[in-house]
């Protein structure tokens, strides 16, 4: 059995921190943010900044399908204004090109949202051509969306949203899923038994299938089940507790993807990676 576990960690002062940070955690995988994920724009990376993390990458002994970037904040490809839709589609682009300049392999990213103006589907509709498109303008790249808790206008919260996006998605090849478990609890798939477990990913492979599965968000929820409130806690601290992250670690279906702590605490990211490697029985 070959987990992955790591954390999101910084890349501040320079992508190539990143495997340095995730090192000095114990992590064996890591996600992180490839520009400032609260701004449209950012300086192009340069050939020292691509030349350094793939450095570090490999001094680390971090491989590329161990690795889990996101995408930023304000990129809404489901936005109902056509304007705004664009400038979410370029900065994607962008992210994506991003991503294939460090030699990475899938870019993480939460759908979008209707923002209450247009039904969800024609938001999901506008989200998939985003996706088609940008998947035709790059090379290399796996789209992975992730499930959402479905707080407020943001959709993602069904397993089947997940799937008719993939469906309307071109190429196959070049689409994954993320399952954050924070997010999938407070959108009402519950995981606390082991009964629950098995019947939420009984679920998952019915209507999206495993085969997509590329990655993974391994928090605790503040907020109770089925809440549609994103928030996120310490494992075993909040409403999900800690037998879940057992069944995680034992199940083979989560090998040889990014396993990313997103916990709310990065002083002890470290004691929860050996946590959950613990967790896994021999």
């Amino acid at each position: 059995m070959k987990k992955y576990i790591g954390a999101h960690v910084s890349s501040s002062g320079g992508v190539f921190k990143a495997p340095i940070n995730a090192d000095k955690i114990g992590a064996k995988a890591f996600a992180l943010f490839i520009k400032n994920q609260r701004r449209w724009e950012a300086k192009p990376l340069t050939t020292k900044d691509i030349d350094l993390f793939k450095a570090n990458m490999e001094k680390f002994n971090f491989k590329p399908h161990q690795i889990l970037p996101h995408d930023g904040y304000l990129i809404n490809l489901g936005n109902p204004e056509v304007a705004k839709r664009e400038k979410s589609l370029n900065s994607f682009i962008d992210e994506i090109g991003r991503c294939h300049d460090l030699g990475l392999d899938r870019l993480n990213f939460h759908p979008g949202s209707h923002l209450r103006e247009i039904s969800e589907e024609q938001s999901l509709d506008f989200i998939a051509e985003n996706m088609n498109i940008a998947l035709e303008k790059t090379e290399g790249i796996s789209l992975v969306i992730e499930n959402t808790a479905g707080q407020g206008s943001n959709l993602g919260y069904k397993f089947e949203h997940l799937a008719y996006l993939i469906d309307k998605v071109e190429d196959k090849n070049r689409v994954g899923v993320c399952i954050d478990t924070c997010h999938l609890f407070s959108s009402g798939y519950d995981i606390r038994t082991f009964e629950a477990y098995q019947k939420t990913m009984a679920e998952f492979e019915r209507i999206v299938g495993f085969k997509y599965l590329m990655g993974m968000h391994i928090n605790d929820s503040k907020a109770k089940f089925g809440s549609r409130v994103d928030r996120h806690h310490s494992l075993g601290q909040g409403e999900i507790g800690i037998e879940a992250f057992k069944f995680i670690m034992n199940d083979s279906r989560m090998d040889n993807i990014p396993l990313i702590l997103e916990t709310i605490d990065d002083s002890i990211w470290k004691e929860e990676i050996k946590l959950l490697y613990s967790f896994i029985q021999k």
